[in-house]
């Protein structure tokens, strides 16, 4: 019974959370709009009645709630891949764009501004998407066939280092891609800092496949995560098929991080911190700690958007400089009292 109170408690406790969050990136922003249009507009909008005309209508329903899905979806799968990874590869420095991924999904979108790559006329963000997507697959099987290659264990430490050396090589690449169209210097160097401006429902709902697919299936695997966190070989030893639900996680990690990065650009630091500190007060269990993980890397990431949106209103600030900042400043943090506590 005391437990039941606990979780009802918490249950509370979150959606309290989430509501004053999406009511302030809802009613803030460039044009700022009362907490009663935005009820208003909002019921207008679900049951099918005019909405009021003017300004505040359009910007709202047009401009901010595609947004602000997008910024929470961004924000939940990037967190859930960092989750993922740092028990999966027993690194606490481990996120997303460890294998590579995101810096290879970074080079395939800035390809496709680039050159204009648009397959489909009407979703002309249509190119960005495919590339991303499809670099960092090829990212991933590149990075995975080498570690294949050189180790046939796949051993956490050769592919942490081929991650890195492939980051390396992605970002260099997309440097000289800049250099090469010096007209598309601003919208490509803008956009790898990390955007979601100009996001759409489409960028939403292909988000929300992406996380209920790939996301559900991370989440699916809470046990044989449990048993990595102890080690690869506790995980062999109670009948975990180590290498086959490696493969099948760093295959969702890729997918998640290849289409966040194809809408919002390259976003550091979620997948890094946001994990650490769900771990640090909740528990290791992964359980509750990846649904815990997806909830509250949405909320960091809503803020941190709403803080790039009205600090130097109406300039805007990509929200990854924003995500960067805030993310060294608790890293140094963890890291500080990380070290206090091993010296005593």
């Amino acid at each position: 019974m005391k437990n039941k109170g606990r979780k009802w408690r918490r249950f509370l406790g979150l959606a309290g959370i989430l509501a004053v969050t999406l009511a302030a990136c809802t009613c803030l922003g460039s044009v700022q709009i009362s907490l009663g249009d935005t009820a208003s507009i909002l019921l207008c909008a679900i049951t099918g009645q005019p909405a009021p005309e003017g300004v505040p209508a359009a910007v709202l329903l047009q401009v901010r709630i595609p947004r602000i899905l997008c910024v929470a979806l961004v924000g939940a799968c990037l967190s859930l891949c960092g989750s993922a990874m740092q028990s999966l590869l027993q690194n606490p420095l481990a996120d997303g764009a460890t294998l590579g991924v995101s810096s290879g999904a970074a080079l395939g979108a800035a390809l496709a501004i680039a050159l204009n790559f648009s397959p489909v006329g009407q979703l002309p963000f249509a190119g960005t998407v495919l590339c991303a997507v499809c670099f960092a697959f090829l990212s991933m099987v590149l990075v995975l066939s080498l570690s294949a290659w050189l180790d046939r264990t796949f051993s956490s430490q050769t592919i942490i280092l081929l991650g890195v050396v492939y980051s390396m090589f992605a970002t260099s690449a997309t440097s000289l891609l800049i250099s090469f169209f010096p007209e598309k210097t601003r919208t490509i160097t803008f956009w790898t800092m990390g955007s979601l401006s100009g996001s759409t429902y489409a960028n939403a709902l292909v988000l929300l496949l992406f996380f209920l697919l790939f996301g559900g299936a991370l989440c699916l695997g809470w046990r044989e995560l449990n048993a990595f966190a102890l080690g690869e070989e506790n995980a062999r030893n109670i009948g975990v098929h180590v290498s086959g639900f490696k493969l099948r996680t760093l295959i969702c990690v890729s997918a998640l991080t290849g289409i966040c990065v194809s809408v919002g650009g390259s976003i550091g630091f979620v997948g890094l911190i946001v994990p650490h500190m769900i771990r640090m007060r909740f528990g290791p269990n992964h359980r509750q700690l990846l649904p815990l993980c997806a909830f509250f890397g949405g909320v960091f990431l809503l803020l941190a958007d709403l803080v790039s949106r009205t600090i130097l209103r109406p300039e805007e600030l990509p929200v990854g400089v924003i995500t960067s900042l805030i993310g060294t400043a608790v890293f140094l943090c963890i890291f500080y009292s990380t070290r206090k506590k091993a010296g005593q």
